[in-house]
């Protein structure tokens, strides 16, 4: 006997049953797919970051490339005399700021373990007493005294005998030797797993920095090559000439765009975030300025995070160097100019709206990234990829909604 076609109601359910269902599988791809390419980025980083590299710096010397062929060279000798000029501005550079550099995080690290008392001890005496209605509710923990034995007229505390070492001179019977081999048998297996990890980490350090030492190969390749790629990118899609092909070149084409546009722009705002903020905490006296800069030229590469991991930083060395209100203040007021000529004056005029964001879309990009993609590496990739994802929903979503629409 056939059963009966479903009622409209019924139809309703099945057809939001299924909607639901294709809801849930496309979020648990997508969630899988993000998964993914974080476990890819950790195990390839050490390859990935000198290609990234290469290609920001590739991105920022190329118009200084172009313009050195418009005074008659060639490809080749142009891309060699920029590397010449950026050798000598680095030398530059590095001879008159390396030297306090160096000084300045030799005597950071050795200052750490001093610095970290003198915070623990300012938190100390932060800690007010409680008022006396509110010890009532919350009354402080009191720590026992410890009880007092007399033995031959002499007091001894017994918490003190308790905690001073005391020699022992028993025989260890066989049950402890059994126990102590147990532990032996048990702890050298995770001790040479543990042994094996670091030679893998100093393995992977090696790599990183073989790498490091290819980027100036990467970097002539990829300005040599750049007009080729540009041209002839398209032939190698493993699709065939058709409607489809068209959409993905466009795609690509805007991807590609906005990557550059944010690498470019964002490379070049972090260097004027880093000689604000040098020039800004050196004006108050501020120590360790120069290290701080540096740090500023690498860490503001990512967005909001870098700029209040600065601050946070600064704040903390300003309270243990200083111990007064006012230098904290002064942080604060570098900080919050350096943030405003950064948001109204340097990223409109360098960016100008190409990456077309929101500061709260790229907050939320920001620690995304860093979440789900793991470290610096996914920081700095969270605000292109969103951009990405832009010009995604804005080509096939926004486009059909705006023409339904009207």
């Amino acid at each position: 006997m056939p059963l009966p076609p479903p009622t409209a109601k019924q139809a309703r359910v099945i057809w939001l049953a299924l909607t639901g269902l294709a809801i849930a599988t496309l979020v648990a791809l997508v969630a899988g797919i993000v998964w993914g390419l974080g476990q890819l980025l950790q195990v390839f980083s050490p390859v990935l970051w000198p290609l990234a590299i290469a290609g920001v710096l590739a991105c920022l010397l190329d118009p200084v490339v172009d313009r050195f062929e418009k005074w008659g060279l060639s490809r080749a000798k142009a891309i060699v005399c920029v590397f010449g000029l950026a050798l000598l501005i680095l030398a530059a550079g590095f001879g008159s700021v390396a030297p306090s550099l160096v000084s300045e995080t030799r005597q950071l690290v050795k200052r750490v373990p001093e610095y970290a008392a003198k915070l623990q001890n300012r938190l100390e005496h932060w800690n007010p007493t409680p008022p006396p209605i509110l010890q009532r509710f919350f009354p402080r923990a009191v720590v026992p005294e410890s009880p007092v034995i007399a033995t031959n007229g002499e007091a001894f505390s017994l918490m003190a005998t308790t905690n001073s070492p005391v020699a022992f001179t028993e025989t260890l019977d066989p049950k402890t030797v059994q126990t102590a081999k147990d532990w032996l048998a048990n702890a050298l297996p995770v001790a040479g797993r543990w042994l094996f990890g670091q030679v893998g980490r100093v393995a992977s350090w090696f790599g990183f920095l073989a790498g490091l030492a290819l980027v100036p190969v990467y970097v002539f390749y990829l300005l040599l090559e750049r007009r080729g790629i540009e041209s002839q990118w398209t032939d190698y899609l493993p699709v065939a000439d058709s409607k489809f092909k068209d959409e993905l070149v466009f795609v690509l084409r805007a991807i590609n765009g906005y990557l550059v546009a944010f690498f470019r722009g964002q490379v070049l705002v972090a260097m004027c975030d880093a000689v604000l903020y040098t020039t800004g905490f050196l004006l108050i006296g501020l120590p360790y300025a120069i290290l701080i800069g540096a740090s500023a030229l690498v860490l503001t590469m990512i967005p909001f995070l870098g700029a209040f991991t600065i601050c946070g930083t600064t704040l903390v060395i300003s309270v243990v160097t200083f111990g007064d209100w006012l230098h904290p203040l002064l942080v604060l007021g570098v900080f919050g100019v350096v943030q405003s000529l950064e948001g109204l004056f340097i990223s409109p005029r360098i960016m100008g709206g190409r990456v077309g964001l929101h500061p709260l879309a790229i907050i939320i990009a920001v620690m995304t990234g860093t979440t789900l993609l793991g470290g610096l590496l996914g920081g700095v990739l969270a605000i292109p990829l969103t951009a990405v994802l832009r010009v995604l929903l804005a080509r096939y979503v926004w486009k059909n909604q705006t023409a339904a629409g009207q």
